[in-house]
């Protein structure tokens, strides 16, 4: 159980929205490299948002995603413009998972606030909160942007912090990214590691309080908070 807590903050990319889906709706046209390309082009997404913050140079996630893309094509010798416009175009509206909706609902009726704390530009959050449908139950969506640098950077958690007006302490942070747990565990949220996929642990600063494969369970251990 987690006392103390008064909102729960999730990412976005991985964590509510799979980012699989884009290339997995596009299977057909991919192929055999379809695995390859979402690998690829999700490796390379993140890793190119740490090299920005460490060059000391910003590009918003967009182009990171696009030159991304452009990346894992090229590794897999694809050349085709209209794909890349295609799988471009399927990241705005990306597969929410099942236990998304029913969760942020149970937050909200139990007193909690909720928001999504993305890597993601304005627009591309607002296009992928509408697709799935969840604008109502967030009381905000944040971006890096509004900081210019991507997370694990402290002011980027701090971003959720001034804007719900809450201490560290009473933030549930939310991520399927473990590098992105570490980071905002080691700021001083309470953090939950969603490992979907059951991966391996990072040897980083910084550890969730909670593991779950799933966010079933989240409402009945953050609900209760202290009076």
């Amino acid at each position: 159980m987690l006392t103390g807590i008064s909102a729960c903050v999730f990412d976005a990319y991985g964590t509510l929205l799979d980012v699989r889906s884009a290339t997995g709706h596009l299977a057909g046209e991919l192929g055999d490299k379809a695995d390859q390309v979402g690998a690829v082009w999700r490796t390379r997404q993140l890793e190119y948002t740490w090299l920005l913050s460490l060059m000391g140079e910003h590009r918003d996630f967009w182009q990171v995603t696009g030159d991304a893309l452009d990346y894992a094509l090229d590794a897999a010798g694809i050349q085709d413009e209209g794909l890349k416009h295609r799988l471009m175009e399927r990241y705005l509206s990306l597969d929410c998972y099942p236990d998304v909706a029913p969760v942020l609902t149970d937050l909200r009726r139990a007193g909690l606030r909720t928001a999504i704390l993305s890597n993601g530009t304005p627009g591309m959050l607002a296009a992928g909160v509408a697709s799935a449908g969840i604008a109502d139950d967030l009381d905000a969506v944040l971006s890096v942007e509004e900081v210019g640098i991507y997370k694990p950077h402290p002011s980027v958690y701090q971003l959720a912090c001034d804007r719900l007006g809450l201490a560290r302490e009473q933030i549930c942070f939310v991520s399927s990214n473990g590098w992105d747990v570490a980071g905002a565990a080691y700021f001083g949220f309470r953090t939950v590691w969603l490992n979907r996929l059951g991966q391996t642990g990072d040897r980083l600063p910084g550890t969730p309080k909670l593991v779950m494969r799933g966010l079933e369970s989240l409402p009945g251990l953050v609900a209760r908070r202290n009076t």
